[in-house]
């Protein structure tokens, strides 16, 4: 009986065969998207401190010019869209891409459904929905990024110069759009390799389809910064 006791002891510091009712792979995802989370964080704060620093334009928006004085305001930066030279369409673009994302979040959980019923087909289904959002995502950050370096078409924005205000606004786009636009990449290769062991019926044989979860609390995260990253660059 002692022993009975000691070894229940035991397992319990051990953590058990899956602490919180939650495998080894779900568990190293979580620690890894939570140090993901912080650097993302230091980059916000780091932006907002280094925004805070420089003056906001009080006027009209409609008499607003670009200067290296005033803190750009976002709509009149990323205002156009493609196919439609000249119009303005304040946010339009940057919103169609926010809705592309978080429908392909959609379809992850719907694969993520599927694969818990165990219903290959349907997992494949959702996880291509989810690949196609994915490279939609990036289609449009690339067009987007070019757009906004080739600005005006003499000076447009680099790492060394910026028409839309002081340089360390374009220097902070570049950088955290990108280190986001890293982790979407990611994920579409990591969704494309679960979508082939899928098809291959590598999760079939296994008898489960933990890890289309595990990639799928991936996915999620990337949603859910571009949340912050689109409230912090094209809302305030």
């Amino acid at each position: 009986m002692a022993n009975t006791a000691t070894s229940t002891i035991k397992n319990l510091w051990n953590g058990g065969v899956e602490p919180f009712r939650a495998s080894y792979g779900k568990l190293m995802m979580w620690f890894f998207l939570m140090s993901d989370a912080f650097t993302f964080s230091a980059l916000l704060v780091a932006y907002g401190m280094v925004r805070s620093a420089h003056p906001a334009y009080e006027g009209s928006p409609e008499m607003f010019t670009f200067s290296q004085e005033y803190w750009p305001i976002p709509e009149k930066v990323y205002e156009a869209i493609p196919f439609f030279h000249g119009v303005e369409a304040p946010l339009v673009f940057v919103g169609l891409m926010t809705f592309i994302l978080i429908l392909s979040s959609v379809t992850m959980v719907l694969a993520v459904e599927a694969g818990q019923r165990m219903d290959k087909k349907a997992v494949e289904k959702w996880m291509i929905w989810t690949i196609i959002g994915g490279l939609l995502f990036l289609g449009c950050q690339a067009w987007e990024w070019t757009h906004f370096i080739v600005g005006d078409g003499i000076t447009g924005a680099n790492l060394t110069h910026n028409q839309y205000g002081p340089p360390a606004f374009a220097d902070f786009f570049f950088f955290i759009t990108g280190f986001h636009g890293t982790h979407v990449f990611s994920g579409v290769l990591l969704n494309f390799m679960v979508y082939y062991r899928t098809a291959t019926g590598l999760y079939e044989r296994r008898g489960h389809y933990e890890m289309v979860e595990k990639i799928g609390l991936y996915w999620h995260f990337v949603d859910l910064v571009w949340v912050f990253v689109f409230t912090f660059f094209y809302l305030v």
